[in-house]
């Protein structure tokens, strides 16, 4: 019994360690879900101040940071996320990007001038490709293109006489 009551003496400094912790990740990740549950540790810090015992405290802070996350939170990213550029950038620009075949593209390696201009040494996730080859870009594996085909395939058509 000592030991619980020792603890509920000294909670608060428990609080103290948990709140800074969370705030110094939310300045490291800046996704406000760290600042919520800062705040939620000091809803327990503030319970425990008034004389909560310390499942009470947890269960404050629990709820308190459970609401701020599911209710506060998803209206502030969307106001702090309201400027941005919806352009795609760097890499993720490039993927579904057309283009074609320079050099003939295997599993191995080949080159492709993509719609931007770029050239790019390439990869094929899907058998050889022919110089001027249309082509889309489906992923970058490092500073490689991995494309498909954009030619439509021919399938043998059965004879309508057999």
């Amino acid at each position: 019994m000592e030991l619980i009551q020792t603890i509920e003496d000294w909670a608060w400094i428990g609080w103290l360690v948990l709140i800074l912790a969370f705030l110094v990740i939310e300045m490291l990740t800046l996704d406000f879900t760290f600042l919520m549950l800062s705040i939620g540790g000091l809803a327990g810090l503030g319970s425990g101040l008034l004389g909560a015992p310390i499942w009470l405290q947890v269960i404050v802070a629990g709820v308190v940071a459970a609401v701020l996350v599911l209710f506060l939170r998803p209206p502030l990213l969307r106001r702090l996320r309201r400027g941005e550029d919806p352009t795609k950038s760097n890499v993720d620009a490039l993927i579904d990007l057309h283009g074609r075949v320079l050099a003939t593209v295997s599993r191995h390696g080949g080159q492709v001038k993509l719609a931007n201009g770029d050239v790019w040494t390439a990869r094929s996730d899907a058998g050889e490709l022919e110089p001027g080859t249309p082509i889309h870009v489906t992923r970058i594996d490092g500073a490689t293109a991995v494309v498909r085909s954009d030619a439509p395939t021919a399938f043998p058509t059965e004879d309508p006489r057999a």
